[in-house]
């Protein structure tokens, strides 16, 4: 599940960061707001990567998620990417669970059969 749930924060990183180049041309918003904003996302998605396992790191990438959705009130592009992420996040979390039990049901397999091959 990490490598999964990492790679789509790592794609994020990105998309947040080009977000911001293109919320830079809203007359509305100060470059400071935006890259202050641009740059908690960007940590976030960074520091992520290292807490998925760890207890409400899941629940803070669901954070994260609606963030990125709710960025398209700024740039309207990311409502679409915002749900593309959203569901590569759902993805990554549900098939990276039912990956980690079948690695963990093979590796109960292979010990088994060397414990009975002893």
């Amino acid at each position: 599940m990490r490598t999964l749930c990492a790679s789509t924060l790592i794609g994020e990183f990105f998309v947040i960061g080009f977000a911001g180049l293109v919320a830079m041309k809203s007359d509305d918003l100060t470059s400071a707001t935006v890259w202050t904003v641009c740059g908690i996302g960007m940590l976030l998605s960074v520091l992520l990567c290292g807490m998925i396992t760890r207890p409400g790191g899941i629940q803070l990438g669901w954070a994260l998620q609606i963030a990125l959705l709710a960025s398209g009130f700024v740039v309207p592009m990311m409502f679409i990417l915002g749900l593309a992420f959203g569901g590569l996040w759902w993805a990554s979390v549900h098939y990276g669970r039912r990956i980690d039990e079948v690695k963990a049901q093979w590796a109960a397999q292979e010990a088994a059969q060397a414990t009975a091959g002893s």
